[in-house]
């Protein structure tokens, strides 16, 4: 398998890219309807302190986008460095895109650990598949 003929390794970054977009928009629209309901104060952004639970989960999410997709990044821009960025790798990175999407619906919505858990493990699961890929194609560059 060879590597494909473009930068389709980087799709799957920009997907990931447009759900932090996403979410940063559903966390202002979140705050603004609390600060307009009267349940929160402006000033209460602040410092972010004594967050309710609908703005508290979009922001944990966001945050979450920056930890494990960190590695996500790397690893996509290595498999293209060393041309290992064939249709395994592809298929992998946006599986984990997609799970990515799945966690953060479950998060930003009934925040269910029962359902969030296993996406992430998924997701966890693909990613080091991806790292294997890699390290296997930097041992074995000749197939």
């Amino acid at each position: 398998m060879s590597a494909m003929t473009g930068y389709e390794m980087f799709w799957p970054i920009v997907a990931h890219v447009a759900l932090i977009y996403v979410l940063y928009m559903l966390l202002s629209y979140r705050r603004r309807k609390m600060v307009q309901s009267g349940k929160v104060r402006i000033s209460n952004y602040r410092e972010n302190r004594d967050e309710p639970p609908e703005g508290l989960f979009v922001k944990n999410c966001i945050a979450n986008q920056f930890e494990l997709p960190v590695l996500f990044y790397a690893c996509c821009i290595l498999l293209y460095m060393t041309e290992a960025d064939n249709l395994v790798a592809v298929i992998l990175a946006w599986i984990f895109v997609a799970l990515r999407y799945a966690q953060a619906f479950v998060h930003v919505t009934s925040n269910r650990i029962r359902y969030r858990s296993p996406l992430f493990a998924a997701g966890y699961i693909v990613l080091g598949a991806m790292w294997v890929w890699l390290a296997v194609w930097m041992a074995f560059p000749n197939g």
